[in-house]
C-alpha cells in the first residue's frame, strides 16, 4: 500500500532525525548499558569477595586459639592485602595487633594499628585503633604522639575510655591537675555499670591532692 503524503513526510523526517542522531544515540544507549553491566558486575565481585574474605577470616579466628603465631600473621596479612576493602580485613589488623603486641613486636602492631586508622575506611574500627594505638605510644613514652591521637571527636560510645588514656598519657606526663580533670570527665561520661567506672575512680583517688592555691 503506497504511503499518503503525510506519512512520508513523517518518514522522512524521521530518516533526517536518524541520520543527525542516530550514532549518538546508539552510543549513548551502548554506553548506559555497559555501566549497568559493569555495575551488576561489581555487585557480583564485591559480594564474591566478601564471601571469599569471610571464609578466610572464619579460618584466622580459629587459628587464635592456637600457638602458631606465624599462621596468624599469614592469614590477617592475607586478608588485609587482598580484601581490604571488607570490613574483615581491620578486624583481622586489630586483632593481629594485639597478637604481635603479646609477643613484644610493637613495631608490627603500630603499623597495623595505622593501617586500620589511614586505610581500613571503616569509621567505627577507626576509633578502636586510635585508643589501642594510643596505649602502645603510651607504653613507648611517646605522650605527645598518643595525646594527639586521642584528641579530636570521639563516638559517645567510646568517650569515658579516650577520657581515661588521655589521663594516663597525661598522668605520665607528670600533668597530674590535667590528668585529674581528664579522669573526673570519663568519670562523669561513666554511668553506673560502666566496667572502667571502679578503675578510674581508683586512678582518681590515687592522685596527690591539689596543690593549695
Amino acid at each position: 500500500m503506497a504511503y499518503d503524503l503525510e506519512e512520508q513526510e513523517q518518514l522522512a523526517t524521521i530518516k533526517a532525525w536518524w541520520d543527525r542522531w542516530g550514532n549518538l544515540l546508539l552510543t549513548a544507549v551502548t554506553v548506559v548499558l555497559l555501566a549497568i553491566a559493569a555495575f551488576n558486575g561489581w555487585r557480583w565481585y564485591e559480594r564474591h569477595e566478601a564471601g571469599n574474605a569471610g571464609a578466610l577470616y572464619e579460618e584466622f579466628v580459629g587459628a587464635l586459639d592456637g600457638a602458631d603465631i606465624a599462621r596468624k600473621k599469614e592469614l590477617a596479612g592475607t586478608l588485609i592485602e587482598r580484601y581490604g576493602r571488607t570490613v574483615y580485613a581491620p578486624l583481622a589488623a586489630l586483632q593481629i595487633a594485639k597478637v604481635n603486641l603479646e609477643a613484644g613486636d610493637a613495631g608490627a602492631a603500630r603499623a597495623q594499628l595505622r593501617w586500620v586508622i589511614d586505610k581500613s575506611g571503616h569509621p567505627e574500627l577507626v576509633q578502636i585503633a586510635r585508643l589501642r594505638l594510643a596505649g602502645v605510644l603510651l607504653d613507648e613514652k611517646s605522650h605527645d604522639e598518643a595525646l594527639t591521637l586521642l584528641g579530636g571527636d570521639v563516638p559517645p560510645t567510646l568517650a569515658v575510655s579516650f577520657a581515661d588514656r588521655r589521663g594516663d598519657v597525661l598522668m605520665a606526663m607528670g600533668k597530674a591537675e590535667e590528668a585529674r580533670t581528664a579522669y573526673r570527665e570519663a568519670l562523669d561520661k561513666a554511668d553506673a555499670q560502666h566496667p572502667l567506672r571502679p578503675i578510674i575512680q581508683l586512678k582518681l583517688d590515687a592522685l596527690p591532692p591539689p596543690a593549695a592555691s
